[in-house]
């Protein structure tokens, strides 16, 4: 057996001369435990509402959307596009063309984004679990369009979930010069009806926003015949999803974008990543604190074994394993630490995910989930385990070289 680790260990659990050496080791023991505690439960709130986050844009965003570098819009006959369109892994294509216009309903007009798109985008997205009211996904019938607003517009344009007039739309002429003694010849006007439903994806960018119509309303309005703003694909269960969007921005070059859901979204995701690691420094910065407690622990333990050093230096121990007598018992406080940390983090993290005991408001549907959502990321844990390993290890290492050499010199 390892001569400093069994005398490490004898010492950790064995009674001391002086009481309060006991009692500051357990502190400093529970003091690790409770900052690992609060990594582990902290990272996996992050996780929870970054989660959450993605199974919102999801419903609506594709796997993968390819949008042109250069301009707004691109020919939807594009041979780089039909490539891209025939390729196996491709389930769902959908050409998609949006732009900014004015919504006009009664007295209320509201600047909005119209987004047209093909018949099969029930395919492509979960559009259908997001749709509330009594009608259904539908985008045309004949010569009429159908518009399906989100929550947040229809509310701005007080549309309900039906509305019994014409939503008139409005943009700009694209071609000519503006005639000022009557300036509503310079707009092209379009007329979407209900559907009898509106979409709610509970973010603003979207409900706000956004009005979806079918891709020939769209290209009348905007004057965009035969283009698109962006292909947007679904893929085949099963397929290799990096390999297949590696081998689209192959074909696509330096002349469309390929994002996938979290490209598609990177402001926000990258503000969520930099607060979930703002919050493990602040967190590690409590950790190095707590670790303070635990050469204060071995200080006094050196000192309380000063006869025992004399008598195993006398035995033939070397200075170097005296000291590592005393850096392994502060090595073991940081894993029983860690350890017990982790261990109470998960339970923690469990008690919320099947309970929900901390919760989000007072009264029940003020907010988008009633409780904290947590997800626990194995990545996250060992990640916490070995920060509080290297902390407390280096917080030991020059205490105890330095009252090592005070005692052995």
């Amino acid at each position: 057996m390892n001569f400093p680790f069994y005398i490490a260990r004898r010492y950790l659990f064995s009674k001391k001369s002086t009481h309060a050496i006991n009692i500051i080791s357990a502190i400093s023991a529970v003091g690790v435990a409770v900052a690992t505690m609060a990594l582990v439960v902290t990272l996996s709130v992050f996780n929870g509402f970054h989660d959450m986050v993605a199974s919102f844009f999801t419903q609506l965003d594709p796997q993968l959307k390819v949008t042109p570098v250069k301009g707004k819009t691109a020919p939807s006959d594009d041979p780089v596009l039909m490539q891209i369109r025939q390729l196996p892994q491709v389930a769902v294509a959908t050409e998609c063309l949006e732009d900014q216009a004015l919504a006009v309903y009664g007295d209320q007009q509201l600047m909005v984004k119209i987004k047209g798109v093909d018949d099969n985008f029930d395919q492509l997205t979960h559009i259908r679990e997001i749709l509330e009211g009594p009608g259904s996904f539908e985008l045309h019938a004949a010569d009429m369009n159908y518009g399906i607003p989100g929550l947040g517009v229809a509310y701005l344009l007080g549309l309900g979930y039906t509305y019994q007039q014409p939503l008139r739309i409005f943009a700009p002429q694209r071609e000519g010069q503006l005639n000022m003694a009557n300036p509503t010849e310079g707009f092209v006007e379009g007329e979407l009806y209900s559907p009898g439903v509106v979409f709610s994806m509970k973010q603003g960018k979207y409900d706000k926003n956004y009005i979806l119509t079918s891709i020939q309303f769209t290209r009348q309005l905007f004057a965009q015949d035969g283009m698109l703003s962006s292909l947007e694909l679904r893929l085949k269960p099963g397929s290799d999803f990096d390999r297949v969007k590696s081998q689209v921005q192959q074909i696509a070059g330096d002349k469309y974008y390929v994002r996938d859901r979290y490209e598609q979204q990177e402001d926000t995701f990258r503000i969520m990543k930099i607060e979930k690691l703002l919050a493990y420094v602040f967190l590690t910065f409590i950790l190095m604190i707590a670790c303070f407690n635990i050469i204060g622990s071995l200080s006094m333990l050196i000192i309380d074994k000063r006869d025992d050093v004399v008598t195993l230096h006398n035995l033939g121990a070397s200075d170097r394993q005296i000291s590592r007598i005393f850096l392994f018992e502060g090595r073991m406080i940081s894993i029983i630490g860690a350890t017990i940390g982790i261990a109470f983090g998960l339970l923690l993290c469990w008690i919320q995910q099947t309970y929900g005991i901390v919760r989000l408001g007072a009264s029940e549907g003020s907010f988008v989930v009633n409780a904290y959502p947590v997800s626990v990321h194995p990545l996250d844990i060992v990640l916490v385990f070995v920060t509080v390993l290297a902390v407390g290890f280096l917080s030991v290492w020059y205490p105890v070289r330095y009252f090592s050499k005070r005692l052995l010199g």
